[in-house]
């Protein structure tokens, strides 16, 4: 039987892309700033990466369609579906099981970042802006947690390239080129309401979590 005919659409805006991209060059520096032990620089891309998670949860309500959680994250009846399904058609958006490992991703970088601002050195001299809402002692647990839970985000990276790569070598799907240029192949016929990007929204955003970071960096 003939593959299907196939079309090209847009399905990932340029926010999205941009956060995605953000958030793996900060992940990496805030990893290489704690290794090298420059904590003002890690503070700076903890910060960054505060905006940009307060940004993508807003974008997941008010965003466009594919970027929304109400039309991706779905129920364990509907991943286990797509598991089973051996056609591997690529669709718009984020498929079942590529929602799950987006949603993950998103709770552990909030948590490690939550963390870190309650977070307190052992001398207690670099410490997160709102450890002087905790005790020494917790500050000091939300440290090492902080820590802890760093290897288990590097944990789910891992295993998200190792998905990308999957999908590259096995079902023909360049995730990766996607997520630049934001378009995909689908079988034809299938149709999207994208929007066009709503700049108001953008900006609602934007501000809301310069807002967030401005607030919280003050302690």
């Amino acid at each position: 039987m003939p593959d299907s005919p196939l079309t090209r659409v847009r399905i990932w805006d340029a926010p999205i892309r941009l956060v995605h991209w953000l958030m793996v060059a900060l992940v990496a520096l805030s990893w290489w700033t704690a290794e090298n032990n420059n904590l003002e620089w890690h503070r700076y891309s903890g910060y960054a990466l505060l905006g940009l998670l307060v940004f993508r949860v807003y974008w997941g309500f008010f965003g466009s369609e594919t970027a929304r959680f109400a039309n991706f994250v779905k129920g364990p009846r509907a991943v286990w579906s797509y598991v089973r399904d051996a056609s591997g058609a690529a669709r718009p958006g984020h498929n079942p099981l590529g929602a799950l490992s987006v949603i993950l991703l998103l709770l552990l970088l909030i948590a490690q970042v939550t963390l870190g601002l309650f977070a307190v050195d052992v001398d207690g001299i670099e410490s997160g802006p709102l450890s002087h809402l905790v005790s020494f002692d917790t500050g000091r647990a939300c440290a090492d947690i902080h820590e802890t839970l760093f290897n288990v985000l590097l944990g789910l990276i891992g295993l998200h390239i190792i998905a990308v790569l999957y999908y590259l070598l096995f079902r023909r799907q360049n995730l990766i080129a996607t997520m630049i240029h934001g378009k995909r192949d689908v079988p034809a016929g299938t149709t999207t309401s994208l929007a066009s990007l709503s700049w108001p929204k953008l900006l609602i955003g934007l501000v809301l979590a310069g807002i967030v970071v401005w607030y919280i960096s003050r302690g």
